[in-house]
């Protein structure tokens, strides 16, 4: 446990192992935080916090400085973390080193940039007075999440983070480094543990203002209530998501092909971008059909640090047995089973690249999130058609559309219920854009 820029043993000596999903295999133990944990972090974080500490002095020009020196040691150690995550999560090294820490050091930059350019501004008013506004530090952020701190401290805020129980090795790698790069004590606080003890205890405590969390659906609701149950803290919820890829007859077939796959099946499926629902019209609908499925056959599957592995283990036994019983409902409704559809191996928790054709929106695989690598296919006749039906889902996260006409991509794009939509393209993120989805895919924005 990381408080206060000290590693500290649970108050409750409680631990928990973390496992290898490729193996199966226990890596080793974490001491698990609880209630009593998270109140003593807590209290850290608004020590750092109150006025007249180093942090509340500190220049924003100066915080920019320590988020640069962050990048510069996560960019020195992300051979590590890299190494550390394919071996907790099981996502291909290579992924994990050009991607995922690719994308932490761009956006651990980015926001060093704008620490000291954050600013107000003067409002004209009747009458002999001045107006003007200033942008202030929320106070203490809980975030229950697997994603970057960075906006979090660039904006001069503390911070009391539950990592992923399945995955905090490199969050607790990234302790050491905030330490190191010489965040002040008690600025940052990781607290390793389990949702129903620590993350409840961050969305009810009082003493923190505001709440992010990246997860479930039904989790967000959970955190929600708890955040206006205690005192009202602020909320940002980046939730599930069922997201429509709608690929019209112009589009370069190929190209639309290649982009729907890795659309779905980045990390696993495990992604809550995952252009899982993909429209077809009508008239390409087969050899769409054809070309993804030879596509998802070659999908090489294997050990993480296999450099020619593109999909590695689902994160746990529970999500491995939560797929295979969604891919066993679609067929049961009546989906044709293209390829795929099965485990792999006789160790770890890895899932066959599935494709399923004849897919109609009121089977279970088209509605609910799958989170694996599992490919559904629908078609469809008209534009008219494709938006209603591409919008009829309880989620908004994201949508794709891909064709060669303007107008379609215009027209489409402005119609989708979703918080992103990508035209000719998919999963293109950055960290200069704001991130958040419509409906049940949660509030607010990251990034």
């Amino acid at each position: 446990i990381f408080i206060n820029n000290e590693w500290q043993n649970s108050e409750s000596g409680r631990i928990f192992p973390v496992y290898n999903p490729a193996t199966g295999e226990q890596i080793c133990e974490i001491q698990e935080a609880d209630k009593v944990d998270t109140d003593k972090a807590v209290r850290a974080a608004r020590l750092a916090f109150s006025l007249g500490s180093v942090w509340r002095r500190m220049d924003a020009s100066e915080r920019g400085h320590l988020l640069d020196k962050l990048a510069d040691l996560v960019e020195r150690d992300r051979a590590i973390l890299a190494t550390m995550e394919s071996l907790n999560s099981g996502k291909p090294f290579l992924q994990a080193f050009y991607v995922d820490l690719q994308g932490v050091i761009k956006t651990l930059r980015y926001y060093a940039g704008w620490a000291d350019k954050i600013h107000g501004m003067t409002i004209p008013v009747d009458g002999d007075y001045f107006t003007f506004t200033r942008h202030e530090p929320i106070g203490v952020c809980g975030q229950i999440i697997p994603v970057s701190i960075s906006t979090t401290l660039c904006c001069g805020n503390t911070v009391v983070i539950k990592p992923a129980e399945q995955t905090p090795l490199s969050a607790l790698y990234m302790g050491a480094l905030i330490k190191e790069a010489g965040f002040p004590p008690g600025v940052v606080n990781i607290l390793p543990g389990f949702g129903p003890i620590v993350g409840a205890a961050i969305a009810s405590h009082v003493g923190i203002d505001k709440i992010a969390f990246t997860g479930s659906t039904e989790v967000g609701k959970l955190i929600q209530e708890a955040a206006g149950r205690s005192n009202l803290k602020r909320v940002t919820l980046e939730l599930g998501g069922k997201s429509p890829n709608i690929i019209f007859a112009d589009a370069d077939l190929d190209y639309a092909v290649e982009q729907a796959h890795q659309g779905v099946f980045f990390n696993q499926g495990q992604c809550c971008t995952a252009g899982s629902r993909i429209y077809v019209e009508e008239s390409i609908y087969e050899e769409f059909v054809r070309r993804s499925v030879e596509r998802a056959k070659r999908r090489v599957v294997g050990s993480p640090f296999d450099p020619t592995t593109e999909q590695g283990p689902q994160i746990d036994k529970k999500q491995y047995n939560k797929i295979l019983e969604l891919i066993q409902s679609g067929i049961t409704e009546g989906a044709k089973l293209e390829c795929g559809g099965k485990g792999l191996g006789r160790k770890g928790f890895f899932i066959e690249p599935t494709v399923f054709s004849n897919v109609t929106d009121d089977m279970r695989i088209a509605k609910e999130e799958i989170f694996g690598p599992v490919q559904e296919i629908l078609r469809f006749k008209t534009m008219d058609e494709v938006i209603e039906r591409a919008n009829n889902s309880d989620f908004g996260l994201v949508a794709a559309v891909f064709t060669n006409d303007i107008n379609k991509a215009l027209t489409v794009s402005s119609a989708m219920q979703a918080g992103t939509v990508w035209i000719n393209c998919y999963n293109a993120l950055n960290a200069q854009s704001p991130f958040g989805g419509f409906k049940m895919s949660g509030n607010g924005r990251e990034m």
